[in-house]
């Protein structure tokens, strides 16, 4: 294991990274984030406290360390506002925030466009959080967004405010045929968001390439998931942003060089929020007990989560594309209570087999899974912190996994609370400090 370490989704988002960063983040200097905005969720669990994120890095949490808001972020300042306030009084401290000055705002405008746009698409919808995020992305790509450096100088953040809110107005009027939102009162916010934001601001790549010259240890930390990527994911039921590894590099200014490792984080089984295809979704009593004793409701949306078994085809993909030298497989103990467990191996359409993940949407959305059947271990795993100690058939479970994706798991949750870990790589064992 090397620094940089980029930790990621390595399926639908929601796989458990707010806890191994959580974990990871006491043995490192600096927690970066690199991709996405407040559609994202993190829960961690300290203690007895439960702790949603969804801009500020996870790894707050953690005395004394940097955290990075990266370029690639799509900053809400009123929501960034409101997490911070809630950290702060549980007592967490702030000072270690860093925001950096190319990150772009998203404004309120971006919301209710993106709200327009989902109820226009009717059927067709692709199960937007609604939270403005890919609106916020397509201003900046077509040259028209803020920039956060702007809340260094309010006069120049207002006027630039009332520019895009006009610009947003005048395209809910003529698309939709729906009144905006007042572009002064708009411009009065951020007014007042500049003097609370504003200190956090800088240039983070300086921050970040002057610490990997000093040797630090930075933990980079995705949001989403590898298969939710706007180039890799399955498009169009993807985000806007790229939550993939190669996304760490643009998003917080950092060379591909400098990259140490990259560890993908996944659940023992797959989840996915909102639209798309899902190819070992269950729609049977397995999936349901899947939902309710892992959990399974969005951090950000509050909606029940599609459940399904473990897909190797997906996994596979995932490991090519990011390029994973580590699995962390977390939730092993809701599949405590299993007869048999599946693990999709291959996807079979019109009578040919894939086992390359396909790009055609009709294939995926049709596809059936082909199953490898898995003796379950019908014993609990739960808080158990030692591999040994496991059941013979959840050592198989987690090796069949091994072999079938070439890379080790290095790291297997068992529980929610942060001890509730098996760790099987020495460096991580010298990173997480008890």
């Amino acid at each position: 294991m090397n620094f940089p370490l980029v930790v990621i989704g390595g399926q639908w988002g929601d796989e458990g990274k707010g806890k191994v960063v959580n974990l990871f983040s006491s043995g490192v200097d600096i927690i970066a984030r690199y991709q996405g905005g407040h559609n994202a969720g993190h829960t961690v669990k300290i203690g007895e406290t439960k702790y949603a994120l969804h801009l500020v890095p996870s790894g707050i949490l953690a005395e004394k360390k940097l955290c990075v808001i990266g370029n690639g972020i799509v900053l809400d300042p009123e929501a960034l506002i409101s997490e911070m306030k809630k950290l702060k009084e549980s007592g967490i401290d702030l000072s270690g925030l860093r925001i950096s000055d190319r990150c772009h705002l998203l404004l309120p405008h971006h919301a209710l466009i993106d709200k327009l746009r989902e109820e226009a698409k009717g059927k067709g919808k692709i199960g937007t959080t609604g939270r403005g995020i890919g609106p916020c992305y397509e201003s900046k790509c077509s040259r028209e967004g803020i920039r956060a450096v702007f809340l260094k100088d309010k006069k120049k953040l207002a006027d630039e405010v009332l520019r895009l809110s006009e610009e947003k107005n005048r395209e809910i009027k003529l698309l939709f045929d729906r009144e905006g939102i007042d572009p002064k009162e708009t411009s009065k916010k951020f007014e007042k968001y500049s003097k609370i934001l504003s200190p956090y601001v800088c240039d983070t790549s300086v921050v970040l390439n002057e610490a990997i010259a000093k040797g630090k240890k930075i933990l980079i930390e995705g949001a989403q998931g590898t298969m939710l990527d706007v180039d890799f994911g399955t498009y169009p039921f993807v985000t806007s942003s790229s939550s993939s590894s190669g996304g760490a590099c643009t998003g917080l200014g950092i060379g591909p060089t400098k990259i140490g490792s990259v560890y993908g984080v996944f659940k023992a089984y797959c989840t996915r929020v909102g639209q798309g295809p899902f190819v070992t979704e269950l729609f049977d009593k397995y999936g349901d007990l899947i939902r309710e004793r892992g959990n399974e409701y969005g951090t950000t949306t509050g909606r029940p989560r599609r459940c399904g078994w473990f897909d190797l085809v997906a996994a596979k993909y995932s490991v090519r594309i990011n390029n994973l030298q580590g699995i962390c497989l977390m939730l092993l103990d809701v599949l405590d209570t299993f007869e048999k467990i599946k693990v999709c191996t291959a996807y079979k359409f019109k009578a040919k087999e894939y086992k390359d993940f396909p790009a055609e949407p009709w294939i995926l959305e049709k596809a059936k899974p082909v199953y490898k059947e898995l003796k379950g271990w019908k014993k609990s795993t739960r808080g158990i912190k030692d591999y040994n100690s496991l059941p013979y058939e959840a050592k198989k479970y987690v090796e069949f996994i091994e072999r079938e994706l070439k890379i080790p798991v290095v790291l297997i949750s068992t529980g929610p609370e942060r001890s509730e870990t098996i760790i099987r790589d020495n460096g991580l064992k010298k990173l997480v400090k008890k």
